[in-house]
């Protein structure tokens, strides 16, 4: 697919000297969803709000659909919505009046047939004449959807979209994101619930200290970068882990009958025999053994874990 997005050497400083973003590029590819992920204070915010124009920027370039985010303003915000944190809503303005007001800001003439679609497909019809203080929180994220989405935009970004709503609003929300995606519209996500990434996302890019320092397909992510887990459980509990195995860095769960052994898939090596090896010279009997797949979150840490290892070594 085309790229719909190009941020190439994009580099913002604040007035502090903190610098936010540091020669960043990243390029987006039309309709997929992709999931920004990043500690707090890492740029994904900042990021954001260059592209839409909410914020200046000091070098680099932004194009959007190929036209420039400055030289070219109008045409490429047109393009883009925005679903920020958080819940800034007229509270005493229904539903209907307030996504259709968020239309004409963007001088877009009048579309009710859009606007009623649009709040069918967000599950919104049925309150489209109450006014918002009356509405939960979830249904407030879903009017902040309704409005980004207004003016009828390609891009879509979704600021912490799930942030303070429940499991049941959680899993609705990731069903509204595929059924846009569906429609050919690019959705991009920051979102601290990294199983989130791992369950909507099409690519990932982990973001730290203002730098991307990596891009690539969720699966592919997993697949190459993920290490496995083995789950040993033993018929007896022990006190401690032995020190004879105290080199393979096991971990002793709080009933101390199962080791934990997380080894990378890409080595020669695992080190799986020798462990149980050891185990049986012990005399230790086992119970079960099993293992999985690491997750999205735990290939997250280490690579945030190396990046900050990096940053101390320069």
């Amino acid at each position: 697919m085309p790229d719909i997005l190009k941020i190439k050497n994009l580099s913002k400083v604040y007035k502090n000297n903190f610098k936010a973003l540091d020669n960043l590029s990243l390029n987006i590819q039309e309709g997929e969803i992709f999931a920004l992920l990043g500690p707090n204070g890492a740029g994904k915010s900042t990021l954001i709000n260059t592209v839409c124009g909410i914020l200046n920027f000091d070098t680099g370039n932004i194009l959007v659909n190929e036209f420039d985010i400055k030289k070219q303003y109008r045409k490429a915000r047109s393009l883009i919505g925005i679903v920020p944190q958080e819940l800034n809503l007229e509270a005493f303005e229904t539903v209907w009046d307030n996504v259709n007001y968020s239309r004409g800001l963007y001088g877009k003439s009048s579309n009710y047939i859009h606007i009623e679609e649009l709040l069918k497909e967000l599950s919104l019809w049925d309150k489209k004449d109450s006014k918002l203080r009356e509405l939960s929180g979830g249904m407030k994220r879903r009017v902040l959807i309704a409005k980004a989405l207004s003016h009828e935009p390609r891009i879509l970004f979704l600021d912490e979209p799930t942030a303070s709503i429940d499991v049941e609003l959680r899993k609705d929300m990731w069903e509204v994101v595929k059924r846009l995606k569906k429609k050919g519209v690019t959705i991009i996500l920051t979102t601290h619930y990294i199983f989130e990434a791992e369950e909507i996302a099409d690519r990932v890019g982990i973001i730290n200290n203002g730098k991307i320092i990596l891009v690539d397909y969720k699966d592919s992510l997993i697949s190459k970068l993920g290490q496995k887990i083995l789950r040993i459980e033993l018929n007896n509990k022990i006190e401690k882990i032995p020190y004879q195995l105290e080199h393979f860095n096991l971990e002793l769960n709080k009933d101390m009958n199962i080791l934990t052994y997380i080894y990378n898939t890409k080595g020669q090596n695992t080190g799986i025999t020798s462990l149980l090896t050891e185990i049986k010279n012990l005399g230790m009997q086992l119970k079960d053994i099993s293992t999985e797949q690491s997750s999205l979150e735990s290939i997250f840490l280490n690579l945030l874990k190396e990046s900050e290892n990096e940053l101390v070594r320069s």
